[in-house]
């Protein structure tokens, strides 16, 4: 029986939509101002029963689902992505998967939804990668599956599915991987056109294409057909005796499978606990796919420290207690295991005192996840955001040296290593704090690591809305130059204790909080932006030509903007720190020579100083 409610939803979203289409500026918008996407997300929500509260956050009156947790979206505003696997959700999928028409990725294995698998998932179009495994589905297979011509990934394994495969989804030319194992599927096993494929642990399932040859085989206890009603007494006495035994046999060798895997398993728990964890500089570990699970509890979703463009990030504990925080890539294609691998080994060499130290990887035909070392402060983001009173803010100093130290941290990727790290996504999210609250960058080298291609510009442009830089937006060209908008915004966030998308208190329009900065600069009324937390605890002077900084680093043309050499400068002449160790002050005196360190309050104009910056190592740190 189909919900009446959501064939309801369903056609007024369709109604709706056929209307956004319309006006491009307004596609996810009916003139009453409905969301589309936020109405197909809250029928889903409606269906499921949340144990653990992780749709929270997801909110009816909202018209941005963009910022929900498990949401990921497209530049231009429309989810691409629901990633809601191993999140202890139950009850039942709702049809309005449909209306999500801009889908690409959906990850709902490891729950306990039950039901059908709506049949209006076929009308994701886009779809390339659907993994509904590891839940309690029931009925047949939606034919409808066949329609998505861009699925390139298809998991339905350990359901409850029945019936036969169908021709259209078995047809599916371009799927690179399909998994319809350990379900009740029946019938004959049709021709299947896919790369890679499972359908073991269907013991209805016929291995011949013709009916005729699959006379023989067990069908489901709900099966009508003739053959089983003509079944004798006498024969289905014999029948139990030998299900009976094989039970009995099967349900032996099964204890024994276990108790020796048990024992194998206190013996590596054993051999794990007498390894030696010492992460040397220059050396990476490759972790295995089963210490990982065992230091994060399978992947909890209690354990979640965070999550993001680039994947989900797990709180895990090593055998020698060690905590670690395990970053789960989300990208589901991945590069070759020899390119990731290079990828990321020229990542771990880059050791500085204000870079998230990588410790070690792992790779599996299915998954790519890095180990970092566990940040006891979180990110900047959420000390700027914690409403926890045992916790202290973040006051001015600390603020400034956050800022300093992050900017550190970028000029050492840019202007040290060989080939240089473009970050591509620098934000207060990615500025994770130790326990002395030194600013460590983290995510550094990801957007090259999960971009296959060589060159730099890319039209996968990775970031976060509201502080990718204009010319990466709309070009996808990617330059140092790019980081440095990126940290423009991370001042005005450490300043206003804003995000870059906040409404503030109902003082910034969306998405306008660098334009509110900029007119409260130019009307010297520079107070009204400051966090509330600061309680008065700067002095204007330094507050002025931090902002000044900002607002250089994010102009909208990048040539105009300093290099992040030149901010760093600035910043330690503000924080009153030495700018550099006796002999690189040697070196540079000339070029500096009677140089100002604070801006111009003419916006338009710009650093012209491009001359080389030769910056000595900058404090490289030991194992983190």
């Amino acid at each position: 029986m189909r919900d009446p409610m959501g064939n309801v939803m369903l056609i007024l979203s369709l109604c709706f939509c056929s209307v956004a289409k319309v006006c491009a500026s307004d596609s996810l918008l009916s003139p009453k101002g409905v969301n589309f996407e936020v109405a197909a997300l809250m029928s889903m929500k409606s269906k499921m029963r949340d144990e653990y509260g992780v749709l929270g956050g997801w909110d009816i009156n909202s018209v941005d689902p963009c910022t929900w947790s498990m949401v990921g979206c497209s530049p231009e505003g429309f989810v691409t992505s629901l990633e809601m696997a191993s999140m202890g959700l139950s009850g039942t999928l709702s049809p309005s998967i449909g209306n999500l028409t801009r889908l690409r990725l959906m990850l709902l294995q490891n729950n306990q939804l039950s039901g059908f698998i709506p049949a209006e998932i076929g009308k994701l179009s886009e779809l390339q990668t659907l993994d509904l495994s590891g839940n309690q589905f029931a009925g047949e297979i939606p034919s409808s599956l066949g329609l998505l011509k861009h699925l390139s990934y298809l998991r339905l394994s350990k359901n409850k599915l029945s019936g036969r495969i169908p021709g259209p989804v078995a047809n599916l030319t371009g799927i690179s991987f399909l998994d319809l194992s350990f379900n009740n599927l029946s019938g004959p096993t049709p021709k299947i056109l896919a790369k890679d494929y499972r359908i073991a642990g269907n013991s209805f399932l016929c291995s011949s294409f013709s009916v005729e040859t699959c006379m023989d085989v067990p069908k489901p206890l709900n099966d009508s057909s003739s053959s089983y009603q003509k079944v004798g007494n006498h024969h289905r006495w014999i029948l139990s005796v030998i299900i009976g035994v094989t039970c009995t046999f099967a349900v032996s060798v099964m204890l024994l499978v276990c108790w020796v895997q048990w024992y194998r398993s206190r013996l590596l728990l054993a051999s794990y606990v007498q390894q030696d964890y010492e992460f040397d500089i220059g050396h990476l570990k490759r972790f295995t796919i089963r210490e990982l699970q065992i230091a994060t509890n399978n992947f909890s979703s209690k354990n979640i420290l965070g999550q993001g463009g680039f994947g989900v990030v797990y709180k895990g504990c090593l055998p020698n207690r060690t905590l670690v925080a395990v970053k789960r890539l989300r990208d589901p294609n991945f590069t070759g295991e020899v390119q990731f691998q290079t990828e990321v080994e020229m990542i771990g060499l880059a050791l500085h005192r204000n870079l998230l130290r990588l410790y070690g990887f792992c790779m599996t035909p299915e998954e790519r996840l890095l180990v970092y070392p566990y940040m006891s402060n979180g990110s900047v983001a959420d000390r700027l955001r914690d409403t926890d009173q045992e916790k202290p803010s973040l006051d001015w100093g600390k603020r400034l040296h956050i800022a300093l130290g992050a900017a550190r941290g970028l000029v050492y990727l840019h202007e040290q290593c060989n080939p240089k790290i473009i970050h591509r996504d620098v934000k207060a999210a990615n500025i994770l704090l130790d326990e002395s609250f030194e600013a460590v960058v983290g995510d550094f080298g990801l957007a090259k690591l999960l971009d296959t291609r060589e060159s730099h510009v890319t039209t996968a442009v990775r970031g976060t809305i509201g502080h990718i830089a204009p010319e990466y937006l709309s070009t996808g060209q990617s330059s140092e130059k790019t980081d440095v908008f990126g940290f423009g915004i991370l001042l005005l966030e450490l300043i206003t204790g804003l995000k870059a998308l906040d409404a503030g208190n109902g003082q910034v329009q969306k998405g306008m909080i660098l334009d509110w900065v900029r007119n409260l600069y130019e009307g010297k009324r520079l107070e009204v932006l400051v966090d509330r937390d600061l309680k008065g605890s700067f002095e204007a002077e330094e507050l002025e030509k931090v902002v000044q900084v900002a607002l250089q680093c994010t102009q909208s043309n990048p040539n105009l903007r300093p290099r992040m050499s030149e901010v760093m400068k600035i910043l330690e002449a503000i924080a009153g720190q030495s700018v550099h160790q006796e002999e690189s002050q040697q070196a540079t005196s000339n070029q500096y020579e009677g140089r100002s360190f604070s801006f111009s309050r003419n916006l338009s104009g710009g650093i012209h100083d491009q001359s080389s910056f030769v910056i000595e190592a900058i404090e490289l740190s030991g194992p983190r």
